[in-house]
C-alpha cells in the first residue's frame, strides 16, 4: 500500500472512532493510538507510523465490536 493510500485510510479510520466517539453508548479506547501521537493530517510522518496509526485505530474499532457482539456468525456466503 501506498503512504498515500495509508494516510487515506487512516483518515477514514479516523472519522469512524470520531463518529462513535459522538455516540453516547461507544466506548472506543483509543489508547495506543492516541500514545503514538499521529494524526491523519501529519503528512509529514513516514509511511510506517501511518501504518502503526492505521492498526492501533482499527484494533480500538474492532475490540469495541467484539465486546459488543453476543451472536457468532458463521463465516460462509450465503
Amino acid at each position: 500500500m501506498k503512504k498515500q493510500e495509508l494516510i487515506h485510510l487512516h483518515g477514514l479510520l479516523a472519522e469512524v472512532s470520531n463518529q462513535c466517539a459522538a455516540w453516547d453508548d461507544c466506548r472506543i479506547s483509543l489508547d495506543a493510538y492516541e500514545s503514538l501521537g499521529i494524526r491523519p493530517t501529519s503528512i509529514h510522518k513516514s509511511k510506517t507510523d501511518h501504518k502503526a496509526a492505521v492498526f492501533a485505530l482499527a484494533g480500538g474499532i474492532t475490540e469495541h465490536m467484539r465486546e459488543g457482539e453476543t451472536e457468532v456468525v458463521a463465516a460462509t456466503a450465503d
